[in-house]
């Protein structure tokens, strides 16, 4: 088992990384919280697997815990959503000494820490991800928020957890389309800052003709899926640490998230799975950087051929570039009214580029969407 400290100037709080702790979750939450009543957020897949289990090991350690169930995805990050939680924290008689426990992926996750954010001004709340995009990003840094028709995550809060327990397990029962979303976010962490993490996965493409990348990590005996996990975790905590509000340094952070929510917001997030989105969303950086010259070509092959392992989705019949380019101009990342986009030098490295052209945004958005990306 890992065990990592995550250290921000809001609070400081460990991640648990390891195997069989979905049952050891309420000993483990103990030590941090006293025995109070919890809401645990879940959804309709994760709860029939492991809501009854979480609760009973809440109930053995002292909590008294409440389960609501989530239909699931991303239409469940809005203020409807929010609104039946507080209904439900309210009906249940939570105060201000209780705490909620986000038992899910990156959607549950987000919308969870956002309720905890704001019920009577703040609860605490932990994080249990069932996915790997949640495992290796969105479990950590303390960013919350629910969606906007014109945006994603408009409407948010940073609020850091009490703590994190991954419990690897979790993931057998993920599918591997939901896996593959994940390894996408392992690939950002390659490119922005750790080349040998990079070259690690491309190791996974060689290895993979005998397996699927979720087969191979699978394995009971294959080590490399803790390593990769344990890794992203100290790469985001570092940069959570330095930056924990994204004035500078966690910017790079949203590689591949200008163009990926703006292919989610264009789809009216039905379409793509968010690390699916980011998947293409590099994909279309990587390029823009090829023709603002700041990548050579032979990189931004590489990082495309890594991409292409995780079966991304066709752009959908009907989506135009219009709409697309559309909805870039809602990203909030915006500085002076002007993107800011994240784009790749070489597999490692980022730089922080403001306005590009629209014209090559333009011919970016036209290539991904007739399929010369991916």
């Amino acid at each position: 088992m890992f065990k990592i400290k995550i250290k921000t100037d809001q609070k400081a709080y460990p991640v648990y990384l390891g195997r069989g702790m979905i049952d050891s979750i309420g000993s483990v939450i103990s030590a941090y919280l006293p025995a109070c009543s919890i809401l645990v957020v879940s959804d309709r897949n994760v709860s029939l697997y492991y809501g009854e289990r979480c609760l009973e090991s809440l109930r053995r350690a002292g909590f008294k815990p409440y389960l609501e169930v989530l239909e699931g995805g991303e239409k469940d990050k809005s203020l409807t959503a929010a609104s039946t939680l507080y209904t439900r924290a309210l009906e249940a008689g939570l105060d201000r000494h209780a705490a909620i426990v986000a038992l899910g992926g990156g959607v549950t996750g987000d919308l969870a820490g956002f309720v905890a954010a704001t019920y009577l001004r703040g609860v605490p709340y932990v994080q249990v991800p069932t996915t790997l995009l949640a495992m290796v990003d969105s479990s950590i840094g303390g960013k919350v928020a629910v969606n906007h028709p014109l945006g994603k995550n408009l409407i948010g809060a940073f609020y850091q957890p009490s703590l994190v327990i991954s419990d690897v397990d979790t993931l057998n029962t993920l599918p591997e389309r939901e896996f593959n979303a994940g390894l996408a976010e392992l690939v950002k962490y390659g490119v922005i800052w750790d080349k040998k993490l990079f070259e690690r996965l491309e190791s996974l493409k060689s290895l993979s003709r005998r397996a699927s990348p979720r087969g191979l990590l699978l394995e009971i005996d294959n080590p490399w899926l803790l390593k990769f996990i344990a890794r992203a975790v100290l790469i985001k905590g570092e940069i959570v640490c330095r930056d924990e509000r994204e004035k500078n340094l966690r910017r790079v952070l949203n590689f591949g998230h200008t163009f990926g929510h703006a292919l989610e917001a264009a789809t009216g997030y039905a379409y793509y799975l968010h690390g699916e989105a980011v998947a293409c969303g590099m994909a279309m950086a990587a390029r823009l950087a090829v023709l603002l010259n700041i990548l050579d070509p032979a990189s931004e092959r590489r990082i495309k051929t890594l991409l292409k392992q995780l079966k991304t989705p066709f752009p959908p019949q009907g989506l135009n570039k219009d709409t697309v380019a559309e909805a870039l101009f809602y990203d909030k990342k915006k500085e002076g009214g002007e993107l800011v986009f994240v784009l790749p030098t070489a597999p490692g490295r980022v730089l922080m580029y403001k306005a590009p052209p629209f014209s090559l945004m333009e011919q970016v958005i036209e290539e991904y969407l007739r399929g010369d990306l991916l």
